[in-house]
């Protein structure tokens, strides 16, 4: 208890001594705060001016409180916390000095400082978008207007108010009568013109008293003038606070930094100032800074760049090509392992069925030899039962007895490379042997492909058109006519004619690749009036020029196309199987990781590039492949090759589509159906091959011996050779298919008809044959109209009916990636030297930062980096 009376004791006697203090102090403030100046400059006393000082500065601080809901919504969307910002701004708290040395200067410094209101006024109109960027011309206010103005309106000077009133700073609402004791602004604040008031300096500010050049008559380093006509007036202090680009003036200069707004210290060495600095900062290692530097000197950090990037390029330019050859070293090895095992399985499963095959010869014989020996003695007891006839039971496609057909590895149970080369080539080996089968159409090949689980066949496209006519925009000119006919699954359809008849017009318009014209007619998917666009990720598209990437291998196109276009959930296995196919196929195993070739680099030759175009479109398994010219540029063998390869994409039941300049006879042999257009898109054959000579015949139109019968149409749709039948012309033959399938006969065609009425029943009877075709031609008017009124809209809707979920753009993005790495990588030698003009560029670019921004100036850096980049 005594010790803690005595512990109460010694609390109550600090309280109280903290209680006197405190009432000194704040008497002491209060008649400071009201008569201090006066007392000040009368008494001198230094003792009161730490006190005054402190008392004015958080009258200061604490009047940015007033008006920072304005600068938040004016400057919100710049400044994140308004508060830390002022309170950074105008935090002098470490060195009030300047304060002090104003408060000795002037004996009413409280009555000078600006109000709430005037700050706000102030600042409003600096941030206001109409104002002057350097907020030099204010509104006319309360004491600065066009009736009252004195000299402490002037830029630099400021004003007090009569000395028997007091100025309450926290007035954010009305302006004081300060117009009295016009005196210049003190150093460390500045007194905007149309203002009679000082403005503490933010932080990083240098604001000292001016200086009159008399040459100029500017009051420097600010840029205003005094007044003309008040010969007693000098200058003041700083007039202005904006923006650098407003007035840079009264911001502490580069290459030296202010720690307080009225003291400006040069950077030592070792040390670097930036403009507005308020101290200063080291430099980093192994960079060098003068002293009054205003950056850093990083060339060794440049220089250790330079050298780091230069000898990544190094690496990269000697080692990119050893890193793709040995990758496809590997893949190679891996390859043949794979093709050899194949292979040898393929031998061992033929020997097997030879052998089985044997053995099935030799029991039947056996058998039969049993059969006739115990048929004598059937009816002895003592004698076995007879044999069963076994061979019922056995099963053709295995050779064993209720044996179950070995089936091949699961393709999600395969992951390393020489597993998935394996399953491929194990699948392309079962594929030839049940091609020979095919050709040999045996009994037991026919059960077994019949038998067959792994052949998939793909969801088929039957394209119909009616009527088709395409006419140039804006014009009235046909680039295809009244063309109807069918593109049918599973069969290979050959478009032939001569220049000018719209062969490559027709494939554009049946795939929805035709822009600029006005299209007319139906065209019909499976019989329905979708659009060909709907089914664009099962249709292929084989343009006359090539879209091989000539930096990238033929394997690498191939297997591009394959993984972007192929199915999403299809497994990895099997779409290198699809690729193993296609270059099988399509001969191309001997340049299969030959590069394509460009226009500086040389690579495979021209044929074979032809044929990794139509390989591209082969790999993503279409329903529809459509093909202009790709047998242009061929030799016959190739071109041979290449219809082999479409024919078996055709069993699989792909509507195959392609335009043919003067085929061989083997190879117009191949395909299924004809397509002769005539100049104008208009059609003259459209059926199969096998029919178009008796077609042709049966109007007097014979092929020559020895003459290829595509040759000879074409040269006769030319003009080059003429007809041999009487009053037969070029311009009927249109017209005689029209009338040979009953289709409608264009007005302006009608003339023909009559031509061939007269051709085939004489000139006598010319009349009576009219009158026949009257009611046909009747028709033919309305169904034309009606037709030429029906735009095919609907051929430029997309909606997916394809069913097959391609990769999405993301991974997409990634095989893009990957393959552009690998083109990256090829191009070493073009790689160095874009990114060594780059550093060039950069050095260029890092030496205009010696430059100041004031003297070289924005459009000077732009040009600067335009000139550099080109």
């Amino acid at each position: 208890m005594i010790e803690m009376s005595g512990i109460r004791g010694n609390s109550s006697r600090v309280a109280s001594s903290v209680l006197l203090i405190l009432v000194l102090v704040l008497a002491s403030s209060r008649g400071a705060w009201c008569v201090g100046e006066d007392e000040y400059s009368k008494s001198g006393d230094p003792k009161v001016l730490p006190l005054v000082t402190s008392l004015i500065y958080n009258q200061i601080l604490d009047l940015t409180s007033k008006f920072n809901k304005e600068i938040s919504q004016t400057l919100g969307f710049c400044t994140r916390n308004v508060d830390a910002d002022l309170n950074g701004a105008f935090k002098f708290a470490n060195n009030l000095e300047f304060l002090s040395n104003c408060v000795k200067e002037n004996k009413d410094v409280t009555k000078r400082i600006c109000t709430a209101a005037e700050m706000k006024f102030y600042f409003m109109s600096f941030m206001d978008s109409k104002a002057d960027a350097a907020a030099q011309f204010l509104k006319p206010n309360r004491n600065c207007n066009l009736t009252s103005w004195v000299p402490g309106c002037e830029p630099g000077w400021a004003c007090s108010v009569p000395d028997d009133k007091q100025v309450d700073l926290k007035n954010a609402n009305d302006f004081p009568d300060r117009v009295y004791h016009s005196e210049p602004c003190c150093p460390g604040f500045f007194c905007p013109k149309g203002l009679t008031c000082m403005i503490p300096c933010p932080l990083g500010s240098y604001c000292p008293h001016s200086q009159l050049n008399k040459a100029t008559g500017i009051c420097e380093p600010y840029e205003y003038q005094l007044p003309p006509g008040q010969t007693n007036h000098t200058c003041g202090g700083a007039d202005v606070w904006a923006g650098v680009s407003g007035s840079a003036e009264i911001f502490c200069s580069a290459g030296s930094y202010c720690p307080t707004t009225t003291h400006k210290i040069q950077c030592t060495k070792g040390h670097y100032c930036r403009q507005g600095s308020t101290e200063q900062r080291a430099c980093f290692k192994l960079s060098t800074c003068d002293p009054n530097s205003e950056t850093q000197n990083l060339h060794a950090y440049g220089f250790l760049l330079i050298g780091a990037l230069s000898l990544v390029l190094i690496v990269f330019y000697n080692c990119s090509d050893q890193i793709l050859t040995t990758r496809y070293q590997r893949m190679a090895k891996s390859r043949e392992r794979a093709i050899k095992s194949a292979r040898e399985t393929a031998q061992a499963r033929e020997r097997w069925k030879i052998a089985k095959e044997a053995a099935k010869k030799g029991a039947l014989g056996l058998q039969k030899q049993l059969s006739r020996t115990f048929s004598r003695k059937s009816d002895d007891p003592s004698l076995p039962p007879k044999v069963q006839d076994e061979h019922k039971s056995f099963n053709v496609a295995s050779g064993g007895k209720h044996t179950k057909k070995p089936m091949p590895p699961k393709a999600k149970q395969l992951h390393t490379k020489s597993q998935i080369f394996k399953y491929a080539y194990g699948q392309l080996e079962k594929e030839k042997a049940m091609e020979m089968k095919q050709q040999n159409l045996s009994f037991s090949g026919i059960i077994s492909m019949a038998a067959d689980t792994d052949l998939k066949a793909r969801p088929t496209i039957e394209l119909s058109f009616k009527d088709l006519t395409i006419t140039l925009k804006n014009k009235h000119k046909h680039l295809m006519r009244r063309v109807t006919g069918k593109i049918e699954a599973g069969r290979i359809s050959a478009v032939m004619g001569p220049s000018g008849a719209g062969k490559t017009t027709f494939l554009s318009a049946v795939t929805g690749k035709i822009r600029g014209c006005n299209i007319t007619g139906s065209i019909l998917i499976n019989g329905k009036p979708d659009s060909i666009h709907s089914y664009k990720k099962i249709v292929g598209f084989v343009p006359q020029d090539d879209i091989v990437h000539g930096n990238l291998t033929v394997e690498e196109n191939l297997r591009f196309s394959a993984r972007c276009r192929l199915s999403e959930d299809m497994l990895k296995a099997d779409k290198v199987l699809v690729v193993e196919r296609v270059i099988e196929s399509l001969g191309l195993q001997a340049v299969r990781d030959s590069l394509v070739g460009t226009v500086e680099k040389r690579g495979i030759s021209g044929g074979q590039r032809k044929r990794v175009n139509v390989g591209l479109e082969m790999v993503m398994e279409p329903s529809l492949l459509i093909l202009d010219e790709p047998t242009s540029g061929l030799d016959s063998s190739s071109s041979n090759l290449l219809i082999k390869a479409l024919k078996r994409e055709a069993l699989e039941g792909v509507s195959i589509c392609m335009v043919v300049h003067q085929p061989s006879y083997a190879l117009y042999k191949k395909f299924d159906d004809l397509i002769l257009l005539a100049k104008g898109g208009l059609t003259v054959y459209h059926g199969p091959v096998k029919k178009v000579e008796e077609y042709f015949e049966s109007f007097g139109i014979t092929v020559p011996d020895r003459v290829n019968p595509p040759d000879h149409y074409i040269d006769l749709l030319e003009g080059i050779v003429k007809p041999s039948a009487v009053g037969l012309t070029v311009e009927q033959l249109p017209v005689r298919w029209m009338l040979h399938n009953g289709y409608p006969v264009p007005p302006d065609m009608l003339h023909y008809c009559d031509e061939i009425a007269a051709a085939s029943k004489g000139v006598s009877t010319s009349n009576q044959a009219a009158p026949a075709l009257a009611p046909e031609l009747s028709s033919v008017g309305s169904e034309l109209k009606d037709n030429q009124e029906h735009t095919q809209f609907h051929l430029f809707n997309a909606q997916d009916l394809s069913n097959r979920n391609t990769p999405g753009v993301i991974r997409q993005y990634r095989y893009f990636l990957g393959r552009n790495s690998k083109q990256r990588l090829r191009e070493a030698q073009i790689q160095a030297a874009d990114y060594f003009i780059l550093l060039l560029a950069g050095a260029c670019l890092g030496s205009l930062g010696k430059v100041k921004g004031d003297t070289f100036g924005y459009y000077g850096y732009m040009y600067t980096v335009i000139a550099v980049c080109k």
